[in-house]
């Protein structure tokens, strides 16, 4: 027995898809990719959905087609692979259509305690009633499922307007996503530059974000590929900088506001923040020990002409919050919930004053876009 594609396409056009009455062939659902070896025959059948009802039925009768018309001896079954067409994420300059301020927390350095400032943050901004997301985008050192107690959830998919998205995790009021709902939390992620932007770009683009009020976006710290992707993809609303006192954290903080006023970034910077700006005892809560220097963060501020969005004390409760997963802005009557409810109203007003003596922040053109 000799077979050959035309065969395969004739017997195949015997069989109807039941949505539409069409057969296989004439409603385009034999993808061109029929491979034949012998009396062995793979090739795919394309169906709109990935949850479509039919699917299983359709690949019957596309094997029980070629073994009636062609012969019982042809290798079919198990041969056939479905695919599904995927609708194209939308271009840049349309996503997030529903999100009114995109705000990026960085820092110059690691261990300045950025993401629990981020968690913070969004909690203390849901919690005033606004709509609130954050997207972990460190990539290779996620750390908010921890913060937010969701270590073990994972995302589902749902179907929009045509597309599957990941539906965030909602926690304490904020929608959540991270790369670590998605990796063996004991494993390291190993992935080159490329890899780690599509991640992003895929939780970013590739989720149902909705309507949001505030976006915090949590940026590894430094300055990387990352924050270049970043910029690329979305418009940023206003960037804030995260520091400790010390002076090789300042350094560190310097270069990270560089990058965001640079003239190829040109993002605002709302401000900085003096995180562990002090040490005050739970039993002695008058007291202030500067462990780490005094007021660094607010000279910087000064000498940069940046606004200081507020100095964070050192508490055993913020460590505590961040290894349970129960933020400390989720107590505002505390110092440091007070605190961090004190930042999330100032943020609100430099956004505010960014937002009516700046225009809107342009993507990042990259040659080709």
């Amino acid at each position: 027995m000799t077979l050959y594609p035309q065969l395969i396409l004739d017997a195949l056009a015997k069989v109807r898809y039941p949505g539409t009455g069409k057969d296989l062939v004439s409603a385009g659902m034999v993808e061109d990719d029929i491979r034949i070896d012998g009396l062995k025959v793979t090739f795919s059948l394309l169906f709109e959905k990935p949850n479509d009802p039919f699917i299983r039925s359709v690949v019957k009768a596309a094997e029980a087609a070629i073994l009636t018309y062609i012969g019982k001896e042809v290798e079919i079954k198990g041969n056939i692979t479905v695919v599904t067409r995927r609708q194209p994420r939308p271009e840049p300059e349309k996503l997030l259509p529903d999100v009114k301020h995109i705000i990026a927390v960085s820092s110059g350095k690691g261990g300045v305690g950025k993401s629990t400032v981020a968690a913070n943050l969004a909690v203390a901004l849901a919690g005033a009633g606004y709509k609130t997301g954050l997207l972990d985008a460190d990539i290779f050192g996620p750390s908010q499922p921890k913060m937010f107690r969701v270590e073990d959830a994972r995302p589902c998919m749902q179907e929009v307007n045509g597309r599957e998205l990941i539906l965030p995790i909602e926690r304490y009021g904020v929608k959540l996503l991270s790369i670590g709902f998605f990796v063996n939390p004991e494993d390291a992620v190993l992935w080159r530059g490329a890899m780690a932007g599509n991640a992003l770009k895929q939780l970013i683009g590739d989720a149902d974000w909705g309507e949001l009020d505030y976006f915090l976006i949590d940026l590894p710290p430094g300055t990387s590929d990352i924050h270049l992707t970043l910029v690329q993809t979305l418009a940023i609303t206003g960037a804030i900088v995260v520091t400790t006192p010390q002076e090789v954290a300042l350094a560190d903080a310097r270069k990270g506001i560089s990058m965001f006023t640079g003239e190829k970034v040109n993002v605002p910077v709302l401000g900085l923040i003096e995180n562990m700006a002090w040490f005050t005892p739970a039993e002695l809560p008058d007291n202030k020990y500067y462990l780490f220097g005094k007021e660094g963060g607010k000279r910087l501020a000064e000498e940069l002409n940046v606004p200081l969005l507020g100095q964070i004390p050192i508490v055993q409760r913020i460590c505590e919050g961040a290894d349970t997963g129960h933020p400390v802005a989720l107590d505002p009557d505390t110092i440091t919930g007070n605190a961090f409810h004190q930042l999330a109203a100032n943020v609100i007003e430099q956004l505010n004053l960014r937002t009516k003596h700046h225009p809107p922040t342009q993507r990042v053109q990259v040659r080709g876009q």
